[in-house]
């Protein structure tokens, strides 16, 4: 008896915490502290939503607690009032449900046909030119890419947005079914290989400015091994150092390593890395033939494979051994005969590429 009052005793103390912790969460991370218009929007529906059903489970245990004191039976030969066919109350517990259902769902639904609205995604400008700024998000094992196919700018890992406006998004798969998911700035939607999605997000400049403009993206569909370290970062900036950010990968060329040690890492990642990698950020690839993540600006990057710390070390760890940071992922086995000097070589000139000192 004793075992089992302990098992139940810790079993409460665990469904607490759960609640409890369920709370938690940092601001760059947590659904619970939106940063933008659709999250918001959102989290005010699970609140509305979360008061519906309080108020409900209130009333049914005040009226299962008056029921069980007041009329409680006081002998077994007494025989209580039957009411059985009472129109009014199949009435009564007939409607009320309906009623809370249309309550949940007016909102609910008016939500969610605002937010697929996606019609001005398509708005073009007297020029021909589209009024807002549209990503192509493309998931892969086990990374994020970002085609800026107005603004002829690729990249990969880190999403970089303006603050203060409607971003919209494509989002598909290049292999098996994923979900872009950034918690603070709206719900998730899959990546599917067989047909595009459509959505947008928005992000407070107040709220970028809690967290230094970085948010964590994640993958929220279970697709392998590395499903859990599917992580990209995402830089929220003012649109100014946006159009500046732009300015930049626009005009980028070709990287010049400027240190010996770069220039050696330069040939190793010509003769092993260039067949899947590119260094520049422009959008002259078929999608087809992105089979690895654009390098264009990995020296500014927030992470090394979205997960690691940015720093050399780190680099060449991945390099050396992928599968350890990311079972199943497609890199493992591509270096095997990298030398530890050809390594720190390669490190230091991935390193030097940044499109932006700033």
């Amino acid at each position: 008896m004793k075992k089992w009052l302990r098992k139940w005793r810790l079993a409460s103390v665990l469904a607490v915490l759960a609640l409890v912790l369920s709370g938690c969460g940092e601001p760059f991370l947590s659904a619970l502290k939106p940063a933008g218009e659709v999250a918001k929007q959102q989290y005010d529906l699970i609140l509305f939503s979360l008061g519906i059903m309080t108020l409900v489970i209130i009333v049914v245990v005040v009226l299962f607690t008056i029921a069980v004191v007041r009329f409680r039976r006081k002998n077994d030969k007494e025989i209580p009032k039957q009411v059985e066919g009472s129109h009014l109350l199949e009435i009564i517990w007939t409607v009320i449900p309906i009623i809370i259902i249309l309550v949940l769902a007016v909102p609910t639904v008016a939500a969610t046909f605002s937010q697929g609205d996606v019609s001005a995604m398509d708005k073009k400008d007297e020029d021909g030119n589209r009024e807002n700024l549209v990503v192509n998000v493309r998931a892969h094992l086990y990374w994020w890419e970002f085609e800026y196919e107005d603004l002829g700018i690729l990249t990969s890992q880190d999403l970089v947005i303006p603050t203060d406006q409607k971003v919209y998004f494509n989002v598909e798969s290049a292999d098996i079914k994923h979900s872009f998911w950034i918690p603070p700035l709206g719900g998730k939607l899959d990546a599917n290989p067989e047909n595009v999605n459509k959505f947008f997000l928005s992000v407070d400049q107040d709220k970028a400015d809690d967290v230094n403009n970085i948010f964590y993206g994640k993958c929220a569909e279970l697709c392998g091994p590395s499903h859990a370290y599917m992580d990209f970062k995402v830089k929220a900036i003012p649109q100014d150092e946006f159009d500046q950010w732009v300015a930049d990968m626009q005009n980028a060329e070709e990287p010049v390593p400027t240190s010996e040690l770069a220039q050696k890492g330069e040939e190793v990642f010509n003769q092993s890395c260039i067949s899947c990698h590119a260094v520049t950020p422009s959008n002259d690839k078929p999608k087809t033939a992105r089979t690895a993540p654009n390098l264009a600006d990995f020296g500014n990057r927030e992470t090394v494979a979205g997960i690691l710390e940015h720093n050399e070390e780190n680099l060449k760890e991945w390099i050396k051994d992928p599968e350890q940071f990311k079972p199943g992922n497609k890199m493992t086995g591509a270096y095997p005969d990298l030398k530890d000097d050809e390594l720190d070589a390669l490190a230091a000139y991935l390193m030097e590429l940044k499109v932006s000192n700033e």
